[in-house]
């Protein structure tokens, strides 16, 4: 990987900066705080998104940018013979390929899932190989020895083995455990055996009982077939008897009917003479029965005429009640108008009198309080004035002559008497106004006689504008009623005149005993008229009677008829009750043999479908236990497989960390060489995988905390070299963060000089450091400030071997504040 540029606007201290990196070494120098160790965690942020990122996404906004400002890093780098361009912010990111317009992808997850891939490595794993910084220096002198293996095998990709060992180890135990449940699955090898054995025997068996079922089935088919048709003449001679004896009760049903016609038709013709001297009898007492309702009809319209005219009457009088009441309010009520102006007129002169008096409280009360107020006031500022001066005064006189003069604050020296005679005076004179104001305030704590007075002539006028505000309401309503009274006055009238004349429309002459007579003689012959009529409509059907008996004769006749001719055909059927039986039991006994032969046939063909549906299963099965047991042999070398496989990577990375130990501290041996100018010639790390610094071949049991810090960094560019060796290639960039921890400036320039002599290994190194006096052996320097006044970090390249600020290359200074 190598950066070739990187942006950023509104990140953390960086408001608007951008940097161009190039090959070699590479400084970015400036105090703590200044923005350094930002502009890498916007690298790693750019490539990983929020989990590279210090604290929440709310902090990562620049301080200084607006509430909505957006947050932007745009990293451009080289990997992989390929060109890439990412830009992220808080909500979204695109990153691009070779230059091309069109993202290749376009999503938070997207763009961090794609680079990792490219990458080829966790975030961890990115700080581990490309990062070092002061704290990563001594990470492993914080770990145990099991620690410090594990540290190192994952830095150089070893915990690759373990990871893959891990795979196959969960393979090997989904293997194992589908092993099991295909053998729990599997069918007991004899059971399907004796299945398929007692399947054959019982197929066998039921083949026999369905074949002598159809023997049996026939047999009763050929019996029943031969007595069919003298069974089927039976039936035929007994439906023939059914039917003439159906034919002859219809027969004798109607004849009897017949007879009953005549009978009834006679009785009726010979009453019809009977019921004409009736009916001329009734004909004398219902004479006069219709002028009788005609009387009756006029005396019940002149009795609903009175109910009428009694409901007026009642109307009447109680509309004259209602017009008497109103009359009389409208009376009392008529001076409502004159006593309404006078009430206002009066009413006016009352809150007159109570705006003057509430004018005259209001302006004392405010004189009261005013007075009282400013008498506290005097009081707090004298208390006030009076503690100042005690403290000045407690002062002089415990310091002496030598007291500061509260004006000069020069010492007092032979006016020390005088000034201390002063602030006596000073305090004699606050004292005696502090008592004036004192008395002078408890003297206005209550309320004045005069504020009293005016308080109650407001409360008495206050009342009495009340009372006439409610009585000038009361007038105002009787006013409106005036107008209302008015109104109903002359509708009540107009009702009355109304009724009266209704009253002179109704017609008289109503006779209640006339009346109850007409009613009860007109009840009693109503009877007499409905029966009259009765006797007419039986006189009027005469003929109709006549004709009706003549035809109920002829039918009589004919139904005689029918009935002889019935039993005549009776008589003639040739059946026989006994020999009709013998023949049904003789045919139901040969049925239920052929049902009782047809239900064995079908069991048995049952017992034989089921025998071979069991044989079926039975072969199935028998499938089923070579398919699992195919399918088990096969996992049982799957599992044999992974179980080498397993073996293979543990010696793997047994011989892998059985080699680490000598081959890290080789290299770091010669990289601790060239630091200390040939003083430390080895390094090597013991089983525990402590580090040792040899002198001569001899471990120092002691080192200091610079040669500590030295031997830290060579053990980490030991292990950055190793990768790139196991790469196969440069390894193009290492960022190293403030790593001269306590190194003095000899060692310094000796860690820039390695630095530069590894070129060949890591082809751009990005040292990031607060010391200033290293830039003279860098490439180009990168300088980040903090402008308090702007609010944001600003950076200036720089190529230091050119004579420093006067011929700077590039002089960018941004982060404008927002």
């Amino acid at each position: 990987m190598r950066l070739n540029s990187l942006r950023l606007e509104n990140f953390r201290q960086h408001v608007d900066t951008f940097l161009e990196f190039d090959s070699g070494l590479t400084g970015i120098i400036g105090v703590n705080g200044a923005g350094k160790s930002t502009i890498l965690e916007a690298v790693a942020w750019a490539l990983y998104g929020m989990p590279a990122a210090r604290g929440t996404r709310e902090s990562i906004r620049s301080i200084r940018a607006a509430q909505r400002a957006g947050v932007r890093v745009e990293l451009d780098f080289d990997l992989g013979g390929h060109r890439y361009r990412v830009v992220r912010g808080l909500t979204g990111a695109e990153l691009y390929l070779d230059g091309g317009t069109a993202p290749i992808a376009n999503t938070l997850t997207g763009v961090t899932d794609v680079l990792r891939r490219r990458l080829g490595m966790s975030l961890e794993e990115f700080f581990n190989t490309y990062f070092t910084g002061q704290k990563e220096l001594s990470v492993m002198a914080a770990m145990g020895p099991s620690e410090r293996a594990q540290f190192l095998s994952r830095v150089l990709g070893y915990e690759r083995l373990r990871a893959a060992q891990a795979l196959v180890r969960e393979r090997r135990k989904l293997i194992v455990a589908e092993a099991a449940g295909v053998r729990g699955a599997m069918p007991d090898a004899d059971t399907v055996k004796r299945m398929r054995t007692d399947a054959e025997a019982q197929l066998a068996a039921a083949t026999t009982r369905a074949a002598e079922a159809g023997r049996r089935r026939e047999a009763a088919r050929r019996t029943l077939e031969a007595i069919g048709p003298e069974w089927v003449q039976a039936q035929q001679q007994r439906e023939q008897l059914q039917e003439a004896v159906s034919e002859l009760r219809v027969a004798e049903s109607e004849h009897g009917a017949a007879v009953r016609d005549v009978e009834r038709l006679t009785r009726d013709v010979g009453e019809l003479d009977v019921a004409r001297a009736e009916l001329e009898s009734l004909a004398v007492l219902l004479a006069p029965l219709g002028a009788m309702q005609t009387e009756l009809r006029a005396q019940d319209n002149l009795c609903r005429e009175e109910g009428r005219r009694q409901t007026l009457s009642e109307s009447e009088r109680s509309l004259q009640d209602d017009l008497a009441r109103l009359t009389d309010r409208q009376a009392r009520v008529a001076t409502a108008p004159a006593l309404e102006a006078e009430t206002v007129a009066e009413l006016e002169r009352g809150r007159q009198a109570l705006g003057e008096v509430e004018a005259a409280l209001e302006a004392r009360r405010t004189e009261w309080v005013r007075d009282r107020q400013e008498a506290e006031t005097k009081m707090d500022a004298l208390r006030q004035q009076y503690t100042e001066l005690k403290q000045q005064r407690d002062q002089l006189a415990e310091l002496g002559a030598e007291s500061p003069c509260p004006t000069c604050t020069r010492p007092l020296g032979a006016t020390y008497g005088t000034v201390l005679e002063d602030l006596d005076t000073r305090l004699e004179t606050v004292m005696v106004d502090g008592r004036y104001y004192k008395g002078r305030r408890e003297q206005l704590e209550d309320t004045p006689k005069e504020v009293a007075a005016l308080e109650e002539r407001r409360r008495a006028l206050a009342e009495e504008a009340t009372r006439l505000e409610r009585r000038l309401a009361k007038v105002q309503l009787a006013v409106q009623e005036l107008g209302t009274l008015a109104k109903d006055v002359a509708a009540k009238q107009a009702r009355l005149d109304a009724v009266r004349r209704d009253l002179l429309a109704i017609p008289t002459g109503y006779d209640g005993a006339r009346h109850t007579m007409l009613q009860a003689e007109v009840a009693r012959l109503q009877p007499l008229d409905a029966r009259a009529a009765r006797l007419s409509a039986q006189i009027e059907r005469e003929a109709h009677l006549r004709g009706e008996h003549r035809r109920a004769a002829e039918r009589l006749e004919a139904a005689t008829r029918r009935v002889t001719e019935g039993r005549a055909r009776r008589d003639a059927i040739a059946y026989s009750e006994p020999r009709y039986v013998d023949l049904r039991q003789r045919h139901e006994h040969a049925g239920v043999e052929l049902r009782s032969a047809e239900l064995g046939a079908a069991s048995a063909e049952a017992e034989a479908e089921s025998a071979r549906a069991m044989r079926e299963n039975a072969l199935r099965a028998q499938e089923a236990l070579d398919r699992a047991q195919e399918r088990l042999d096969a996992l049982n070398q799957d599992r044999r497989l992974h179980d080498e496989l397993d073996r293979a990577y543990t010696d793997m990375r047994t011989d892998l960390n059985v080699q680490l130990r000598p081959e890290i501290s080789e290299v770091a041996s010669r990289l601790l060489s060239d630091l200390t100018d040939g003083r430390y010639t080895e390094l090597e790390l013991d089983e525990q995988y402590n580090v040792l610094v040899l002198e001569e071949g001899i471990p120092k049991p002691v080192i200091s905390g610079g040669e500590e810090d030295l031997a830290n960094l060579v053990l980490r560019l030991a292990i950055s070299q190793m990768i790139a060796d196991r790469a196969g290639t440069s390894f193009s960039l290492l960022i190293l963060d403030e790593v001269f921890g306590s190194l003095d400036e000899s060692r310094r320039h000796n860690v820039v000089d390695l630095l530069r002599r590894l070129h060949d290994r890591f082809e751009q190194v990005v040292l990031i450091t607060h010391i200033d006096g290293v830039r003279e052996g860098l490439d180009r320097v990168i300088t980040v400030r903090y402008d308090s006044e702007r609010g944001a970090a600003v950076v200036q390249h720089e190529r230091p071997h050119g004579g420093g600020a006067d011929e700077a290359l590039d002089d960018v200074e941004r982060g404008q504040a927002a």
